[in-house]
């Protein structure tokens, strides 16, 4: 049987990632003075050697074993920085060796201290090997208490700052500053770079930022503990991730793990990712500059990936003003995230997200929901700590707009999970309902069932619940829902609940008898909005 995923490279849909290829030419870093003694700083050194290499047409930058302690480093075209076996390359917790520089911060344009590893408009670069880079990310972040033990919070707040609230740490007066400043870095109406001096300590670098490049390797090296988001490819081309470890400690905050920002091209594969925030995640910029912007992610390929904690295991958004289609996902496995499949957006993005294929995901212990499509992000950690109280959003039609986004033509195929607070949620908004998303063959066990608002053409085949849920469908709303072998473990005496004057057209197929007293109709919804084939 040809699976999903060959039959699309048959067909030739599945994009082909150009590689790299560099010259055998070596440059140890040591011979431009570098030491590893975990005191010298090696700013320099590191920095003359790619120099060196690239210069010279090309090469391989040797990292050799031993701790080495930098400052920020620049990638150059045709340069392969490589890290021997037992290399940590170990960035300063000195906020002095990084200057305040305009780059693009969650897809908006921003001043943000210099990332520790960058490049900007190059070719054919690489970072592979098998030692550790560690971006000391602890140095800059802020940390809520409610995250962290007792003995851990006392620990902590013997340096920095503690908020009048006392709830929350900062490594500075100038960080603290920062988080209470309104759009805090932010490059726009007439703000300069020279406008954020007094809260540099806030302006978290990410660790990893490759720009405007093209034909890009990162393989066998563990990248760990960045400020903020740990991999951040944008408005880059060619790009493939192989065999690396991406860890960052799970109270980071945006501790994102790779994200793939208006980029084209990637193959991201046989990679383990442990973070903070969201795992794998696909963007394109946000609001109006994403828009303007203009570049969607497209011509993605994802295979073979672990995501252990996260917030979520593969996500698209929030920032995805520009769009993201033609993604491919498969034969992924995500282990104690808070989500699992995670599509997020929210009114005045825009953008359009379609075209996206995921076969074959394994999921267990997800603390929140399996499979999520909403319209609604709050930019909130999606599972609330405890005595937490949300309210849902108002639901309001709105006009349709180039600020409305949209979510179209998704096939989820082949999915199980063991363990979720919920099956499936879908939260479309009552202008633009999600619409034309496929779930076929998916097993979830969990507490919670299928959450259904404001969504249209939307198909459940083969799927089955094992859930002590009722109901254990929620309907409101929707219309041209089709559910064929549908399947619940144990018969529940609430089947279905259908809520709403806009509810129509669901069609049952092979499925569990409907009858009067395991379903329910309620705020203008009909029965006859169900067609029981």
């Amino acid at each position: 049987m040809v699976s999903l995923f060959s039959a699309f490279a048959q067909q030739g849909k599945l994009p082909l990632i150009q590689s790299t290829k560099f010259k055998k030419d070596s440059f140890n870093i040591m011979q431009y003075g570098a030491k590893a003694d975990g005191i010298f700083l090696n700013t320099t050194s590191i920095n003359a050697a790619i120099d060196a290499c690239s210069k010279k047409g090309g090469g391989i930058v040797v990292i050799p074993q031993g701790l080495w302690l930098t400052g920020p480093i620049e990638l150059k075209s045709n340069v392969n920085l490589h890290l021997k076996q037992n290399a940590v390359l170990q960035f300063s917790t000195d906020f002095t060796q990084y200057k305040i520089v305009s780059t693009n911060w969650e897809g908006l344009p921003a001043a943000r201290n210099q990332s520790p590893i960058s490049a900007t408009n190059a070719s054919n670069i690489a970072i592979t090997g098998s030692g550790i880079i560690d971006g000391n990310g602890d140095a800059w972040r802020s940390v809520k208490k409610d995250k962290l033990t007792e003995s851990q919070w006392k620990k902590l707040i013997s340096t920095g700052v503690v908020g009048e609230d006392k709830k929350t740490w900062y490594p500075s007066l100038s960080a603290q500053k920062g988080y209470q400043m309104e759009k805090a870095g932010v490059l726009m109406n007439g703000k300069t770079v020279a406008d954020y001096q007094e809260i540099k300590d806030f302006l978290r670098p990410n660790l990893l930022v490759l720009t405007k490049c093209d034909r890009i390797l990162l393989e066998g090296v563990t990248f760990q503990n960045s400020a903020a988001w740990c991999l951040h490819p944008l408005m880059s081309s060619n790009i493939t991730v192989r065999n690396i470890q991406v860890k960052n400690p799970w109270y980071a905050q945006n501790g994102d793990g790779i994200d793939v920002e208006s980029c084209r091209n990637v193959l991201i594969e046989q990679s383990v990712f442990d973070v903070g925030d969201d795992g794998i995640c696909i963007k394109s910029g946000r609001d109006a500059e994403g828009r303007k912007r203009a570049m969607p992610t497209t011509d993605v390929i994802i295979r073979n990936c672990t995501v252990y904690h996260a917030h979520g295991g593969f996500v698209i958004g929030s920032e995805m003003s520009g769009g993201a289609k033609n993604i491919f996902v498969d034969n992924c496995t995500f282990i104690g995230t808070d989500i699992g499949l995670r599509f997020k957006t929210t009114r005045g993005r825009g953008g359009v997200v379609e075209d996206i294929y995921v076969n074959n995901v394994f999921m267990k212990d997800i603390a929140g929901e399996a499979i999520l499509f909403d319209m609604y992000y709050a930019a909130k950690d999606p599972v609330p700590l405890q005595g937490e109280k949300r309210e849902a959003p108002k639901v309001e039609f709105k006009p349709v707009t180039e600020e409305t986004p949209q979510f179209k033509n998704m096939f989820i195929k082949n999915v199980t999970c063991s363990g979720a607070e919920k099956a499936i949620f879908i939260r479309g908004l009552p202008e633009m309902n999600i619409h034309d998303i496929s779930l076929e063959n998916v097993t979830i066990t969990a507490k919670k069932g299928i959450d259904c608002s404001e969504a249209k053409n939307i198909v459940f085949s083969n799927v089955t619940l094992n859930t002590p849920a009722e109901p254990v469908i929620e309907i409101l709303n929707s219309s041209a829902l089709t559910f064929t072998n549908f399947k619940v473990v144990r018969d529940p005496a609430m089947l279905i609940r259908l809520s709403g004057e806009r509810t129509t057209g669901i069609k049952w197929v092979k499925s569990p008898q409907i009858t009067a007293s395991n379903s329910a109709v309620e705020f203008g919804a009909t029965q006859n909005s169900i067609i029981i084939q």
